[in-house]
């Protein structure tokens, strides 16, 4: 399993940092600086120059969508770091691929996450429509949207009318520069470390079929780090009929 300090510190009953005294004693690199599948160790992303936190949930959202191979029914080849590049080719089923969609509340870490066919802009732009929702009846009503420069977002006319109808700003990052839109890129690790690679699953369906509960898990009851080990939820104000 992998698990960080938040996690391990409720396991174990004691504290984060205690935990994370003892993994760096021991020499064991950062979670987010390991490949999510092999476990081998990759070069971190870029972090912002600067860190910040909107005051209220809803201020902002972060979306983006995370691309994965769709799983051949049976379960497909598995990761294998000492297979050669050339057997993994040949034992590869090429089934296509799933888009993740994904928003995150920025003040409270409140998630969202839809498995699509696609990333064209009718469809980003439903799915923004549903996320905001979301995010309301959980006590973040939407008024801003942070995403990239892709032309879904940036150029689609239904993207745009779905961002009229909800009222919110969009803030568009600098191109090139994906850091900026960090607490979504963080989220898309969280999300193949919990959800996507966290078991072998046997179909393509059955990944898609997890994805519900483990968002269920992760807003409502995941340890969060950045929010003194608390889930998302205890951040947002429910709303009241």
């Amino acid at each position: 399993h992998r698990e960080g300090p938040t996690n391990l510190a409720v396991r174990c009953g004691v504290s984060p940092r205690t935990v994370s005294r003892i993994l760096a004693r021991a020499g064991m690199p950062r979670l987010w600086d390991l490949d999510p599948v092999t476990g081998a160790r990759i070069r971190a992303s870029r972090a912002t120059d600067r860190r910040y936190e909107r005051d209220a949930p809803g201020d902002m959202i972060h979306i983006d969508v995370k691309k994965l191979g769709r799983i051949p029914d049976g379960g497909g080849w598995r990761a294998d770091p000492n297979q050669s590049a050339r057997n993994h080719a040949a034992s590869h089923t090429r089934v296509g691929f799933d888009y993740v969609h994904v928003a995150v509340d920025d003040h409270s870490r409140l998630a969202y996450a839809e498995v699509l066919p696609d990333e064209k802009g009718p469809t980003c732009a439903a799915f923004l429509t549903r996320a905001a929702a979301a995010m309301a009846a959980n006590g973040a009503p939407v008024k801003r949207v942070m995403t990239d420069n892709a032309f879904a977002y940036r150029i689609s006319r239904d993207f745009q009318n779905a961002l009229a109808a909800l009222g919110a700003k969009h803030i568009l990052i600098k191109p090139r520069h994906p850091w900026q839109n960090g607490k979504a890129e963080r989220f898309n690790r969280t999300l193949q470390e919990g959800w996507a690679y966290r078991q072998p699953f046997t179909s393509n369906q059955a990944r898609t079929d997890a994805l519900q509960p483990w968002l269920d898990f992760y807003n409502n009851h995941r340890p969060h780090g950045s929010l003194g080990g608390k889930p998302p939820i205890s951040r947002c104000k429910q709303p009241t009929d």
